[in-house]
């Protein structure tokens, strides 16, 4: 429902926006029954039946991303976040993959919160289009959620 005024128009949250704070509510509601005692197990099993969820495309940059970023740096604990699978660090995400079909977008995206330490001096990307692996990619991955824990 579109509210109009004298100037613009608010249109509000697209549908896949609704649903993704409706998953996140889901997801607190989750992990505050399963309380501070969840195991990392647990966590991971979560992350993977949500990448199993994906279109083909993506869960295949998904999974390959899942397991970069766990040899990349094994002290970031798999959970979701928005309904994605995301990486966190005593309880604060650090990175997130969103596939092109969470928004309808036109490409996958490797995502980094402000607690990553990737700050280079005024202006630093914090998002990632990802649209193919290749080993110069994975490298760039590899060294880019390194950063991130470091």
């Amino acid at each position: 429902m579109a509210r109009t005024t004298s100037t613009k128009t608010y249109e509000g949250f697209t549908d896949e926006e609704r649903a993704a704070m409706k998953e996140r509510g889901r997801e607190l509601k989750s992990a505050a029954r399963r309380g501070p005692g969840a195991s990392q197990a647990d966590e991971e099993s979560i992350v993977l039946e949500k990448i199993a969820e994906m279109p083909e495309a993506d869960r295949a940059l998904g999974e390959r991303l899942h397991a970069l970023i766990k040899a990349s740096a094994p002290a970031l604990s798999p959970t979701t976040w928005y309904g994605m699978p995301a990486y966190a660090r005593d309880g604060k995400m650090i990175c997130f993959f969103k596939g092109a079909f969470k928004f309808k977008a036109r490409y996958a995206t490797l995502g980094f919160s402000d607690k990553a330490n990737l700050d280079d001096g005024a202006v630093w990307p914090t998002e990632f289009a990802v649209t193919e692996l290749t080993p110069a990619a994975e490298a760039k991955i590899a060294a880019l959620v390194q950063q991130a824990v470091s």
